[in-house]
């Protein structure tokens, strides 16, 4: 098992940066989700990996016996709604540890109506296990079609640049000829995966009912000798964070200065509040008459890059500049922060800045008006040339116009169409344009930077996820 070597300082000058090691090593928990088409046996393949890695109580197990058999799609399945219509409507998220790893498991739904659901899980996850239902495929012809929801799947976790997928062709042990049936169908996968230039980690059959290569290896079973796929998920890298791109911060919560003497303080939280790190408020370490730096902090989640005392940043959207006086972590101590940690921010002077603002290093990243996206179309309406949303990028709204539809892409041919429209769960190339601008970079290059969200002005519902090309 390979690990990195511990990060030391990804900024010229200062401390050690927070978070500098374990970021790609694969002692980190790993956050993968299972996802396909419907009743392809993701809960079960996810309670199969629960019971067999002996993360369920027994008291447990016991609430999910259906006809004196335990149900293992129950344990994921929380929902009143699931349990009675023996589907996944929302993502369940599990959490189990072996020897070697820690995960974090979602179990996205697979019918198209909730594939907005499956999209949210994918945008943060390390991993994706893409089940394949060898009894719904016609196994036995080499040049099979796979199902539309299994090629939508793939093509979204790839979009969403989730790093590892794994194929995983589930119910072979209830087909004539195992063997022959996880041939064709790992060729069509692979097939399918050169065309739509899909990096796929490995193809592994598994039957999550009886167990096998789901955590203990089954050598030879289908013409098979590689690991089983708990095994490889043990192996995995979790995702870097984007420590290399130029510093850019989204500010989330904007702390006030302690109030002086003769401040009405009957608004103020009761003794022994908890402060955004966890701990009990405390009063701020700059005092109302010290005018070497700010008085208020800017606390958020370091998006790229990394930041420390000294450094230049500017404010968007007002352009004003200012120098980073101070950083705090999570517990309120003096710290060098890198990318995907929290922390509290303090500048040299006071400027204007508030919640949905960006602090970004100067000179870097140029904001802009225009941008070309891909999107995944989530909406019940189709979505038109000329709508009006609101785009969400970190912590920010702003008013996004549809200019016009590129392309939609069909997800059996992968053949980029002609079209007026996209339907719902369609996924295509669209230009978008700003009524503000924003600071961006490709989605290929920081998942942070490069994604919006859509939402409908009137109903507020999410109606896609847009990756910046």
């Amino acid at each position: 098992m390979n690990t990195t070597t511990p990060t030391t300082d990804l900024i010229a000058g200062g401390a050690p940066l927070a978070g500098a090691t374990g970021q790609n090593d694969l002692k980190s928990a790993l956050k993968f989700i299972t996802c396909g088409s419907v009743d392809d046996g993701k809960s079960t393949l996810i309670g199969r990996l629960l019971v067999d890695s002996k993360a369920v109580l027994q008291d447990h197990l016991a609430g999910v016996q259906r006809g004196g058999e335990t149900d293992l799609a129950l344990l994921t399945d929380g929902l009143s709604a699931e349990r009675e219509q023996g589907i996944t409507i929302d993502v369940a998220y599990r959490y189990f540890a072996t020897e070697n790893r820690k995960f974090i498991i979602g179990d996205a739904p697979g019918h198209e109506q909730y594939t907005r659901n499956m999209v949210t899980a994918a945008s943060s996850a390390d991993a994706a296990v893409v089940l394949v239902d060898a009894t719904k495929l016609d196994w036995k012809t080499p040049s099979m079609e796979l199902l539309p929801q299994t090629r939508r799947h793939s093509l979204l976790v790839n979009l969403l640049r989730v790093p590892s997928i794994v194929f995983t062709v589930n119910k072979l042990d209830a087909v004539e000829d195992p063997a022959l049936a996880f041939k064709n169908i790992s060729a069509a996968l692979t097939a399918f995966a050169q065309a739509a230039q899909i990096p796929v980690r490995a193809i592994v059959p598994i039957s999550a009912l009886k167990g096998h290569n789901v955590v203990d290896a089954r050598p030879g079973w289908c013409g098979y000798e590689g690991l089983s796929l708990l095994q490889l998920l043990e192996q995995l890298p979790a995702t870097p964070a984007e420590s290399t791109e130029a510093f850019a911060f989204p500010v989330q919560w904007v702390e006030k200065p302690a109030p002086t003497l003769g401040t009405d303080v009957s608004s103020l939280p009761p003794e022994g509040a908890v402060s955004p790190g966890g701990g009990p408020s405390e009063k701020p370490f700059s005092s109302s008459s010290d005018t070497s730096q700010g008085r208020r902090v800017f606390w958020g989640r370091v998006a790229t890059g990394g930041v420390q005392p000294g450094q230049s940043v500017t404010v968007l959207p007002s352009e004003q500049t200012a120098v980073v006086a101070q950083v705090l972590d999570h517990a309120r101590q003096p710290q060098s922060i890198l990318a995907g940690h929290s922390a509290g921010i303090v500048l040299d002077r006071e400027v204007d800045v508030s919640r949905g603002d960006w602090l970004l290093a100067a000179d870097t990243l140029e904001p802009t008006r225009e941008l070309s996206v891909t999107i995944a179309w989530m909406d019940d309406e189709p979505l038109v040339a000329g709508r009006v949303y609101w785009a969400l990028h970190g912590h920010r709204w702003v008013k996004a116009k549809v200019k016009r539809i590129v392309h939609k892409l069909d997800v059996n041919t992968l053949a980029e169409e002609d079209a007026s429209e996209l339907p719902p769960n369609a996924i295509g190339h669209i230009e978008l344009s700003l009524q503000a601008p924003l600071a961006t970079l490709p989605y290929a290059r920081s998942r942070v930077l490069g994604s919006l969200v859509l939402v409908d002005t009137a109903s507020n519902k999410t109606s896609g996820a847009a990756l910046i090309l």
